[in-house]
């Protein structure tokens, strides 16, 4: 809404003000008319019964210019409560986009409310809906034939006729429309499509009905450009979820089928337990597309994870701890927001001997928030370096290579923690040189796309 011009909002919250003097003239001229005609009465003795009807319908007429003289902000107030209504109801229609059918639900929608015989709606080859007088000759899916609807969807320009003009509809039969405002539906700076208003009579086409078309058509467009940004949001989304998913080290890969390769002579029952679960562990990756998924389910995940590097490196190398808060299991996160947390501090935290142990915790925060938190005692990193760590990934570093180190796992936490959760969330890390690293995650719930 904050993108509509102020002359097309104006347009759609006040009545017509030729219409408005057109009633205060009438009121006023009727008012004059019968106070002459009442005193004329008066004066000649006309009879009481007809000097009563007469002073009736005086104060009828004085009544109404009172108050479209005095009160006129009262019109225009249910005329803005009227065309807030219907472009609410509009823009919701239109939110998956347009569409047959999204189409159709705009031209019942405002057939109603205007001066015009017929609206349609189409894209820039074809009718996507049409209501009203011409519905039956221009269904779905026929092509446009008007030449000012091609012109208005090619150079992006109002178009608007007061002459009969000649259209072939779907039947073959000839139709003469009298008159037409065909306005272009744009987004970015391109047509998308048209609105079209015809109009049984010439003297129909005012600026009122203009006004009115280009209004509702830049309403329309504005929400389609909002459903573009979320469709391009929801795609970088699920770029940034494939550049985690890509992530999964070809080394890892080859290392844990070389462990398991290993263990089929020695322990082929673990062996076999350890396929079963690499299968899952790689079907889950690629299902998780989703973007999101339950808490439970990332633990899940990070755990097999755990499985695999243990089965490499050794049980007596890596021990965890997983804390998760009871009602908990069920809150659903961002895919990939643990699991990489953990794969980095395997990869870039682990000395060259004795065990290194991981803490992952998941904690409410007053039923508003929700607390990630992974914790190792690794070889850790200067204080200095930890806290650029999530300030880098806000700002990435375009020189490197895409996919390279830990700063591409962090990068893509950080940018879908602020999408997801809103501003108020957060992604932090504190370490000290050979004491470990802690990853702190807060996700605000109360601004979460999926409240």
């Amino acid at each position: 809404m904050s993108e509509l011009s102020t002359r097309h909002m104006e347009a759609l919250r006040r009545p017509s003000p030729p219409e408005l003097s057109v009633l205060r003239v009438v009121a006023a001229v009727g008012s004059g008319l019968l106070i002459g005609y009442f005193i004329y009465a008066f004066l000649m003795g006309m009879e009481p019964i007809t000097t009563v009807l007469a002073l009736g319908l005086l104060c009828i007429f004085l009544v109404t210019f009172v108050y479209l003289v005095v009160y006129p902000d009262s019109l225009r107030s249910q005329y803005t409560e009227r065309s807030l209504a219907i472009a609410s109801d509009m823009m919701e229609d239109i939110r998956e986009g347009l569409n047959a059918k999204s189409a159709e639900a705009i031209c019942r929608r405002l057939l109603p409310e205007t001066h015009a015989a017929s609206i349609a709606v189409t894209d820039t080859e074809r009718v996507l809906a049409c209501s009203g007088a011409f519905a039956e000759e221009f269904p779905p899916g026929s092509p446009i034939h008007a030449a000012s609807t091609l012109y208005a969807i090619q150079h992006g320009i109002n178009q608007s006729f007061r002459r009969s003009t000649t259209v072939r509809g779907e039947s073959g039969e000839v139709l003469e429309i009298p008159a037409g405002i065909v306005t272009p539906l744009r987004v970015r700076d391109r047509s998308i499509g048209a609105l079209k208003f015809y109009f049984r009579r010439a003297r129909d086409v005012n600026r009122t009905q203009y006004a009115l078309v280009a209004g509702y058509a830049d309403l329309i467009s504005t929400q389609l450009a909002i459903h573009e940004l979320e469709r391009q949001e929801e795609l970088t989304a699920r770029a940034e979820l494939r550049a985690l998913q890509a992530q999964i080290n070809p080394h890892f890969l080859f290392n844990t089928l070389n462990t398991i390769a290993s263990l089929t002579r020695t322990e082929p029952l673990r062996a076999r337990e350890l396929l079963r679960e690499f299968a899952a562990f790689y079907r889950s990756t690629l299902d998780n597309s989703g973007s999101v998924i339950p808490v439970a389910r990332e633990i899940q995940q990070t755990r097999r994870y755990l499985l695999f590097e243990k089965a490499r490196f050794g049980e007596d190398r890596i021990q965890e701890t997983v804390d998760i808060e009871d009602g908990v299991e069920d809150v659903m996160v961002p895919a990939f927001v643990i699991q990489p947390l953990v794969e980095n501090a395997v990869r870039h935290a682990m000395r060259d001997e004795g065990p290194l142990h991981i803490r992952v915790s998941v904690h409410s925060v007053g039923g508003d928030a929700l607390d990630i938190e992974v914790e190792d005692d690794g070889v850790g990193m200067d204080e200095e370096v930890a806290a650029r760590l999530f300030d880098d990934a806000a700002k990435p570093d375009h020189t490197r290579p895409v996919g390279s180190g830990a700063g591409v796992a962090m990068r893509n936490i950080f940018e879908r923690i602020h999408r997801f959760y809103g501003p108020r969330s957060y992604a932090r890390a504190t370490s000290k040189p050979g004491e470990g690293t802690r990853i702190s995650l807060h996700l605000d719930l109360r601004e979460s796309i999926f409240a």
